[in-house]
């Protein structure tokens, strides 16, 4: 399905549907079970990485969500996603393996959008550390597959890591060599022992949503603006099913 898609010509959503998010989020904060989850004795340890342009404080709703249900979280250590694929992976790997050091146990990542891609190929180098891979609107099928909105801004963002601005990508990333590895464990199975969700919306404003059906991972729909994934009730609900089933698996 994915192949139908021409990169740089996503079929997506109307941008409009973006606006969504504060009725998202308002919804959310109304849940009792947002505010007062069941803890768990046996929640994974979970490592959080956010979409492209975004950083860390971009998810920490989630993030507090998750320490109420009594999981371990650690941050990608973000400010700006927007380095060279490569690089970011690097350091979500070396973060990915301090926290399952310190929990004693595999984690579980959560990529919103471009994080889902570091999500997974951080996974799928390091299967040991990581017991399942959750991805929020994530393109992984075909990268480019998004809006015009984002386009330029990827261009944007190379023409600066092209005069070597640090910490930005640059247009060799694309096809070029410094991020051919990364390209190919995108392209990658995934390990047999680590799970691979991926949760889409058609009503993505931002990106094609069949970009998002990873032939590896399971694919699970809902109805979500593509920036309110991380505060989106519906998604709350995915991530607490999946959480619950891999502490179990852990625990059993």
């Amino acid at each position: 399905m994915a192949s139908t898609v021409s990169r740089g010509e996503a079929p997506a959503a109307p941008l409009r549907g973006e606006l969504r998010y504060g009725f998202e989020l308002a919804r959310l904060l109304a849940d009792r079970d947002f505010r007062r989850p069941v803890r768990r004795q046996d929640g994974p340890p979970v490592l959080l990485i956010p979409g492209f342009m975004a950083g860390d404080q971009s998810l920490s709703v989630l993030a507090g969500w998750l320490r109420r249900r009594g999981s371990r979280t650690s941050g990608a250590g973000m400010v700006l996603n927007a380095d060279c694929a490569e690089r970011a992976v690097g350091a979500v790997e070396s973060r990915l393996r301090r926290l399952a050091d310190r929990a004693g146990r595999p984690a579980l990542l959560i990529g919103q959008s471009r994080g889902g891609a570091l999500a997974r190929v951080a996974a799928q180098r390091n299967p040991e550390l990581a017991c399942a891979v959750v991805m929020l609107g994530s393109p992984v099928v075909a990268p480019l597959d998004v809006g015009p909105a984002v386009i330029s801004a990827v261009r944007s963002i190379a023409w600066l890591g092209d005069l070597g601005v640090p910490g930005m990508l640059s247009s060799e990333c694309r096809d070029g060599a410094c991020c051919a590895a990364f390209r190919e464990d995108l392209r990658a199975p995934m390990p047999a022992r680590v799970r691979a969700v991926s949760i889409y919306s058609r009503s993505d404003g931002i990106v094609s949503w069949e970009a998002c059906l990873d032939p590896g991972a399971e694919h699970v729909e809902v109805e979500s603006s593509h920036t309110g994934m991380s505060v989106n009730l519906g998604v709350y609900r995915l991530l607490a099913w999946v959480l619950d089933e891999e502490g179990q698996r852990w625990s059993g």
